[in-house]
């Protein structure tokens, strides 16, 4: 135990079950951006946090822009001369269906052993929570912080980020002024190993909508006759990629991908990746995907391109024959760095007009973007960072790339011009995005105490220059 953190580490582990109480109220608000129907209830998780921040001892604001959900800011900043750190979380959740598939209901969260289930457990309140709560430990216990700090907690990370990324970029670092940006929505490398991130990948996600007949048709009396909007749908997905070769056949969607390093290949392989271990966790017999690569390279450093949702004609029980009037796809493209997500969505617009059969109407839908970003994992922020892991979990953190994308990392590198620490606190079992979302609560505990040892680590860095 750090000797400069342990009265505030001694009253972490005493409020060990206020703070668990805490965070299953927080995950009962079902704060789902993408869905309308949820509207209320993000602006309601928006109010409850910024309660929370207040009874920890911050000046708290909501920050409304253009109609968005709202951000909640806070800021302690009576540490004159010490350096300003800037959290960042999302309060905002991916919807939680299928419904069928979780074992209990998702927004009415179970306790399994170690394992804390329900939707936005570890992606990202049960992670960003610790921020919150390192530093309310710390104000009860000593009445300062040794460093400043500053809460920026957004409702729209799920739908793209689009309103703090119009913040920021106005903002341009005044009110946001800080050292650092610390976030904690990724995960550690595998149970007992923490890691740093250096790359996140961007993201480009569109919707394609094929119009046929005006109405659902006998599929006796018109097969044959007209072009099937769910057959054309399928074809147009079946044409993205090379079934054999794994590569994506969008023209130009490789023009401007980085290779990965040498030193990064090398440093993947020495992380002693399992890849049998990996596809029985996740339940499939074989690992594909792009030739020439490995899995961790391919999930981490190679863009992709996925569908994430298909949909046409009948889905209810037993037979009904149409030919649909309509279908449609979402796709998903993982990018990587030096691809521009809106080029990326032009290519693929006229890809999918171009192959798509004659007989139906094609709409593609740009939903939203965000580009890759490399950080520069070295300097005092981060040596600061691998010491405080590995004084809280046994082990130094190692250096990885993620193959998921939060928007608003590279607006801050590019805006604040400042070390940004990837400091994830989850694992990559914690089925984000999916049925059965779990956080580990010894990784929701630990991650409270390794940010109390952030705070007074940090105060011995000087400047914000990596």
């Amino acid at each position: 135990m750090s000797e400069v953190s342990a009265d505030v580490l001694e009253r972490v582990v005493r409020d060990e079950e206020r703070h668990l109480e805490e965070l299953l109220e927080y995950l009962r608000i079902p704060s789902v951006s993408t869905d309308p129907a949820y509207a209320e209830d993000v602006r309601a998780c928006s109010r409850w946090l910024a309660e929370k921040m207040r009874a920890a001892g911050l000046e708290v604001e909501l920050i409304e822009r253009g109609g968005g959900n709202p951000m909640v800011y806070g800021e302690w900043t009576g540490a004159e001369g010490a350096p300003t750190v800037l959290f960042y979380g999302h309060y905002d959740v991916q919807p939680p269906d299928p419904l069928e598939q979780w074992r209990s209901p998702p927004f009415e969260p179970t306790i399994e052993g170690d394992h804390l289930v329900a939707r936005g457990a570890t992606d990202d309140k049960g992670q960003s929570y610790t921020h919150l709560k390192a530093v309310e430990a710390m104000l009860a216990e000593r009445g300062r912080l040794p460093v400043n700090v500053k809460f920026l907690v957004e409702g729209e990370e799920e739908i793209g980020g689009e309103s703090i990324d119009a913040y920021v970029r106005e903002d341009a670092g005044r009110r946001l002024a800080c050292d650092g940006v610390v976030v904690s929505d990724t995960s550690m490398y595998a149970p007992g190993q923490p890691a740093l991130l250096y790359g996140l990948k961007g993201l480009c996600y569109m919707e394609i909508t094929v119009d046929g007949p005006d109405r659902d048709l006998h599929s006796g009396s018109f097969g044959g006759a007209v072009m099937n909007p769910g057959n054309a749908v399928c074809a147009i997905v079946a044409s993205l990629r090379d079934p054999a070769t794994g590569r994506i056949r969008i023209p130009g969607f490789y023009d401007a991908v980085r290779p990965i390093e040498d030193w990064e290949r090398k440093e993947f392989a020495s992380l002693g990746h399992d890849e049998a271990e990996y596809a029985a966790a996740i339940g499939v017999g074989e690992l594909v995907g792009e030739d020439g690569y490995t899995t961790l390279e391919r999930v981490w450093a190679r863009p992709t391109c996925d569908v994430n949702g298909l949909w046409s004609g009948y889905q209810g029980a037993g037979a009904k024959t149409v030919l649909p009037a309509t279908a449609g796809a979402k796709v998903s493209m993982r990018l990587v760095p030096d691809q521009d997500p809106k080029e990326i969505a032009r290519l693929f617009a006229e890809h999918v007009r171009k192959v798509a059969p004659k007989g139906v109407r094609v709409a593609v839908k740009d939903l939203h973007g965000g580009e890759a970003v490399l950080i520069d994992a070295t300097g005092p922020w981060f040596e600061a960072a691998s010491d405080v892991f590995e004084a809280e979990w046994g082990k130094r953190p190692v250096l990885i790339r993620e193959g998921g994308s939060i928007p608003i990392v590279s607006t801050f590198a590019e805006v604040l011009e400042v070390p940004v620490l990837l400091a994830g606190l989850g694992l990559d079992d914690d089925r984000l995005h999916s049925p059965n979302e779990k956080f580990n609560i010894s990784h929701y505990h630990g991650g409270i105490r390794t940010m109390v040892r952030l705070l007074d680590r940090l105060a011995s860095v000087e400047g914000g220059e990596s």
